[in-house]
């Protein structure tokens, strides 16, 4: 265990055998206080935690280390440049370690001492007894997790905020995993002789965030003498994805969980993001759609469904009522091809149809429908649709000159063949080698097949289970969103699980009890434009409004309905947009007046 004396500095580097927790010591930790208000004093932070921490016998201390207000957040061995963040309050970290891992060669990415964890606690005096864990994003492996010299924590997570600022602004428990891995690439989901890692990929899809959320409470018990009031799930992306596997299979850890964008679903949408890739391989040769020409295309569809009170938004309000076409769109299509566009960004009849083929998302065999029959946005794919594309007007972070690498990686995991994935990807059988440009359409929807058969090997990890019938009982709260230009991640893979959900659980009416869903115009995968049109600036929530609208229904019975949202006052867009944002199934619905202004709509 590598301990940091608090405030001075210095540091020692003390050995310490792997805590071997007992029945005794776990019955002695759990009933130290009743939860309530008073109880021991605050352990100090330093080795005395570490030596009373003992949860089990699979979790051991890596480090323990106080700062003061004002002290560079930085341990020894941490470059000096860029400036590392200061503590806005005296703040306590802890790293740990909870085996067993996956046991292997030293340099095998599939080999892992472990889950690694890192927690921050605020000093006793401002701890508002919440623990308030963050999730994470892609592949959610971060070396910083388990380094003795880095901290994970001073980074924003997929949420959009740190543990680091959790703990000493907001003054609750907070924590972040490297989910049994480390490293940005799937490579550690697949053994040295090409089988499939069912242990780490147990780890990352579940085990992981679930040992989290135990040891994070348990800490704060151990810390502060007394368990945290509330606990909340707080992720977007991996982190949307985790929180619903924490609803699904550990009900009884949080209170409430706020879910954006979530990346459940896993192996359908990852699989179709290579989707886009694979149509410039089959139908363009190879050669994709420049920047010039998707933004072209994408402000195109824009201009054609923003129209609201007889005036341009400027984003797509409603992307399942816009139904663009460019292969009909002369304004787009090369002079030279019938058109009437004759710029650098025009598009051929062949390049209009492979849009039209990424919006509709994949095929089996990559045909498409026209959009005036079928735009495939719906609640349910269509007979001949694998999964969904990406929104019209949005974007997209699939159709560049590369491929989206966790795509590649995920069909190579699939297909159980590493040469498929990019270089980035290394295996002992063989590493990455772009053999995805390869694949058919028929060989990208087998790929599909088998990753939704694969389930139990990949630990679970499409993580969309339809009952939240244990959830439930227990009276925590979810709340969703999921932004409508949505660069990676279609928003239909959201409205699709919320309505299983609800043909599970008795109707939607049924389900807004404890799980609501937001979806939000314009918004990227973040909160931020995600519309091709660079000037649309629409109206955003803050992250601090959701969190917020979700403490208020945990803590104080207040369920969120109309959340009121804008657009950040900048020296370029100077002016406010407004605009509501509302509960789903409920659409914004133009009642007359300014179309950027909040009062002009209603809820219906």
């Amino acid at each position: 265990m590598y301990m940091e004396s608090a405030g001075s500095g210095s540091s020692a580097i003390r050995s310490m055998s792997a805590i071997a927790g007992t029945a005794a010591a776990l019955v002695l930790l759990v009933s130290c206080n009743d939860g309530g208000d008073s109880g021991p004093l605050p352990l100090q932070c330093d080795a005395t935690l570490a030596a009373e921490f003992r949860p089990d016998a699979n979790t051991s201390v890596l480090l323990v280390r106080s700062f003061k207000k004002g002290e560079p957040l930085a341990l020894s061995g941490t470059p000096p440049t860029p400036p590392p963040p200061v503590a806005a309050n005296d703040v306590c970290v802890v790293k740990l370690l909870v085996g067993p891992g996956k046991a292997g060669p030293a340099t095998a990415p599939s080999t892992s001492a472990g889950i690694g964890i890192e927690v921050w606690l605020p000093s006793a005096q401002n701890w508002n007894g919440r623990v308030h864990a963050l999730g994470g994003g892609g592949w959610a492996g971060v070396p910083a997790v388990q380094s003795l010299t880095l901290l994970a924590g001073t980074s924003a997570t997929s949420a959009g905020l740190g543990p680091a600022t959790v703990a000493t602004v907001e003054g609750a428990v907070s924590s972040f995993t490297d989910t049994g891995h480390q490293g940005a690439n799937g490579s550690f989901a697949m053994n040295p002789d090409g089988t499939i890692n069912t242990v780490l990929w147990s780890d990352f899809a579940q085990r992981g965030i679930h040992e989290q959320v135990l040891k994070s409470k348990a800490l704060a018990q151990t810390y502060y003498g007394q368990m945290p009031k509330y606990s909340y799930w707080d992720g977007f992306s991996t982190g949307g994805r985790q929180a619903h596997m924490e609803a699904q299979a550990n009900p009884t850890d949080v209170n409430g969980i706020l879910a954006g964008a979530p990346a459940f679903n896993w192996s359908k949408f990852i699989t179709a993001e290579l989707y886009p890739q694979i149509v410039y391989q089959r139908d363009l040769g190879g050669v994709p759609l420049s920047s010039g020409q998707l933004t072209l295309l994408g402000n195109a569809a824009i201009n054609a469904c923003d129209v609201v009170g007889g005036q341009h938004l400027g984003y797509v309000p409603d992307p399942s009522e816009c139904r663009y076409d460019p292969t009909q769109d002369p304004s787009v299509i090369c002079a030279a091809n019938g058109g009437t566009n004759s710029t650098a960004n025009c598009v051929t009849q062949v390049q209009a149809t492979a849009q039209n083929k990424i919006w509709y998302g994949q095929t089996p065999d990559g045909t498409v429908p026209s959009p005036a029959v079928d735009n495939g946005f719906g609640i349910t794919p269509s007979p001949n649709q694998r999964w969904y594309g990406l929104t019209r007007g949005s974007s997209s972070g699939l159709a560049g000159a590369t491929p989206f690498t966790i795509a590649s990686d995920q069909v190579a995991l699939e297909l159980q063949d590493p040469t498929i994935a990019t270089p980035s990807f290394t295996n002992a059988t063989g590493n990455g080698a772009d053999k995805w440009k390869q694949l058919t359409y028929p060989q990208l929807s087998n790929a599909f097949d088998l990753g939704v058969s694969l389930q139990t090997s990949f630990g679970g990890i499409n993580t969309d289970n339809p009952d939240l019938s244990a959830f439930r009982g227990t009276g925590a709260k979810m709340i969703m969103y999921h932004g409508l230009a949505d660069v990676l991640i279609p928003p239909q893979g959201s409205i699709n699980y919320y309505n299983r959900v609800a043909n599970q659980m008795g109707g939607i009416p049924a389900i807004q009890s404890f799980y609501r869903f937001y979806l939000v115009a314009g918004m990227a995968h973040g909160l931020s434009n995600g519309a091709t049109n660079a000037n649309a600036n629409p109206p955003l929530p803050t992250h601090d409004q959701l969190y917020n609208a979700l403490t208020d229904w945990v803590e104080r019975g207040i369920a969120p309905t109309r959340i009121d949202i804008a657009s950040a006052a900048t020296a370029t867009f100077p002016v406010v947009k407004s605009r509501p944002l509302c509960l789903y199934p409920q659409k914004a619905t133009y009642v007359g007046g300014d179309i950027n202004v909040t009062s002009s709509y209603a809820c219906s």
